[in-house]
């Protein structure tokens, strides 16, 4: 590897959806940050084959008002 060009490689915490943690090696953050996800293998329906709507923000209200209204005509 040629010097001063890659990002340091330390170690962080990662907090899971479930509240467990985690050490890994990392370039995310600085030495000793920690991440916390809001998806992970133990939430994220590709995994666990439950669907959950996840509403960031008011995403699904704010979709649901402005197309709400239309309906499959037949």
């Amino acid at each position: 590897m040629k010097p001063g060009i890659h990002p340091d490689y330390h170690e962080i915490t990662v907090i899971m959806t479930d509240g467990t943690t985690f050490k890994t090696r990392s370039t995310w953050g600085k030495p000793g940050d920690t991440l916390r996800l809001d998806i992970d293998p133990k939430s994220h329906t590709a995994w666990t084959g439950v669907q959950r709507i996840v509403d960031t923000g008011g995403q699904v209200a704010k979709f649901n008002k402005r197309f709400g209204g239309l309906g499959l005509k037949r």
